[in-house]
């Protein structure tokens, strides 16, 4: 759909709700000042679609009085449910705009997941693409305060994915609103405090918790991006991220705010990804270490290396060492970064330090591995004991990793006793068990739960995990603690073969007592395809309930 011309800007801007030398923070004013500097730099690019910021500037006034005019106001849950298309983009503004929260749903849910969420978050109305738009239709009679649901036509590719007859459309819902003005966006935010985003969790435990972002919290995570990660007005940014993962990790406003392109991705399909960066001239790119594998051993990457190199930053699991060492060979330098849902996407980065650039690959890969430091913008990270004490910086007490400050949530909406749960002490706890060394860098050793004491003895499953990633038939691989008569739990490796690749259990054992204590090897090794949620993230929980079921505890010994 062709955007109609630029809007003119008003003479006359409305005075903020604040004082003089305070504004309210809200990640809106990133498009404002960029839309004010970049008008003609192109802000989006998609199939053979592209908009300026001007135009993208435009659509996302059109939908934010659209939305407006629906009844949506302040406070008011508005939800998405789209791959990452432009539309998508464009409601990580129209949505704090107009101050309704925004709740971008996982694609990758069933109906019933879907359901859950809307009526969790009581969100009344969903924009959603009509290819997912039938997973609406069985529970619509059940959501008591969805009123619309507007199907978007993605027609970048060929009308493949349009909007239903009978259902509402994006054109329809849109016809004839007077856009919102970008140019005084801080008119219309009166708290910096107020809710912004509500973004589920992956659900790795029990029911998805609602995370609630604010505008103030956004904005810093967006700002400490652009300097941590390099970003400026020559980055061109590739989609590869879910834009329903912690907002994109907030990189909508982040990448806006330098003034980048942004290159939207309908699907990960490796040789695409390929093209696209070819061809647009990616300078970024951010993904789970399941996206950097596909990519490494796609046949299309055969060969290849980036020059000047590519920026990707990682998270969702520790990379391995091996997986850093052959994104260095593509021309892909990684910058590692940690968070959770909680912590607006990234709170932590592995800093490259000057001298780490003289040390050959594997030993920079190795440093590289470490989760690291906290954004410049967060500050505040520990690793404590069960007393809330420090641990020693020695690299091997391990120890709770803990946060708090800018960039932490404000809470689980609707769910007071798990925010006090959360929050017990006055930090946020991450659940994660890492080590502090003596330079500052944390290091994750594993989630609390996901410790195996085998014999009285502590197993980090990264640790094994990493050393099987450098079997050279090992694609992916996971490890979780299963029941053992003698010694209460031992380690078991599922394993992913590389495309060609034969790997025997024997094999595998083997390969890891050459290179770890015998204690802390798998036991048995079982292939296929690992259970992961829609960032890339291993579902231990899935492995673990199918190894102990039957067992009335999963403490043993």
């Amino acid at each position: 759909m062709s955007p109609p011309s630029r809007q003119a800007a008003p003479s006359r801007q409305e005075a903020p709700h604040s004082p003089v030398w305070s504004d309210p923070l809200t990640p809106v004013v990133s498009l404002e000042r960029t839309l004010r500097v970049f008008p003609e730099r192109t802000a989006v690019a998609y199939g053979d679609q592209r908009w300026t910021y001007a135009e993208f500037a435009l659509q996302v006034g059109i939908m934010g009085a659209a939305l407006r005019r629906a009844g949506v106001g302040p406070g008011d849950r508005v939800a998405v449910l789209a791959p990452n298309t432009p539309w998508n983009l464009a409601a990580a503004f129209a949505c704090p705009l107009i101050q309704a929260p925004l709740v971008t749903i996982n694609t990758r849910l069933a109906a019933a997941e879907v359901a859950y969420i809307l009526d969790h978050s009581g969100a009344r109305v969903i924009l959603v693409d009509p290819e997912l738009a039938p997973l609406l239709d069985g529970i619509r009679g059940e959501l008591t305060a969805l009123e619309r649901v507007v199907e978007i036509p993605d027609d970048t590719v060929g009308g493949t994915f349009a909007a239903r007859e009978g259902e509402e459309t994006w054109e329809q819902f849109s016809a004839g609103v007077e856009p919102l003005p970008i140019s005084n966006p801080l008119a219309s935010v009166e708290d910096e405090n107020a809710l912004l985003s509500i973004n589920y969790t992956s659900g790795t435990t029990g029911r998805p918790k609602g995370v609630m972002y604010s505008h103030r919290g956004a904005y810093l995570n967006a700002l400490g991006e652009v300097g941590a990660l390099g970003l400026a007005k020559e980055t061109t940014f590739l989609w590869t991220l879910p834009l329903f993962h912690c907002n994109g990790w907030c990189m909508p406003w982040a990448v806006t705010a330098a003034g980048g392109k942004h290159v939207c991705l309908r699907a990960i399909d490796p040789p695409e990804v390929l093209r696209l960066i070819e061809e647009q001239g990616v300078t970024h790119f951010n993904g789970a270490p399941t996206v950097l594998l596909m990519l490494s051993s796609d046949p299309a990457a055969q060969g290849m290396h980036f020059d000047p190199p590519l920026r990707v930053c990682t998270g969702g699991a520790p990379p391995s060492p091996t997986l850093l060492e052959a994104m260095e060979k593509l021309g892909i330098r990684i910058t590692h970064l940690y968070g959770l849902t909680e912590t607006y996407g990234p709170h932590v980065l592995c800093e490259m330090q000057s001298e780490w650039e003289n040390l050959d690959t594997a030993a920079r890969a190795r440093v590289m591995s470490r989760q690291g430091v906290p954004f410049p913008h967060a500050v505040y990270l520990r690793v404590v004991d069960d007393e809330m004490l420090d641990v020693p910086a020695d690299g091997e007490t391990m120890g709770e990793v803990v946060m708090r400050g800018n960039n932490t949530m404000m809470g689980y909406y609707r769910d007071e006793e798990a925010t006090a749960h959360a929050f017990r002490g006055g930090w946020f706890h991450s659940g994660d068990i890492g080590v502090m060394h003596g330079d500052g860098y944390i290091e994750l050793r594993d989630r609390s739960k996901d410790i195996i004491i085998s014999g009285g003895e502590n197993i980090s499953t990264i640790e094994v995990e990493n050393t099987l990633y450098q079997h050279p038939d090992v694609q992916e691989v996971a490890v979780i603690g299963v029941p053992h008569e003698k010694w209460g739990e031992v380690p078991k490796a599922f394993v992913v073969p590389r495309p060609g690749a034969s790997p025997t259990e024997e094999g595998v054992i083997a390969f890891a007592r050459e290179r770890l204590a015998h204690f802390k090897c798998p036991k048995s090794v079982e292939f296929g395809e690992l259970p992961k949620t829609a960032t890339g993230k291993i579902q231990k929980f899935k492995l673990r309930d199918k190894e102990w079921t039957g067992h009335g505890s999963r403490i043993q010994g």
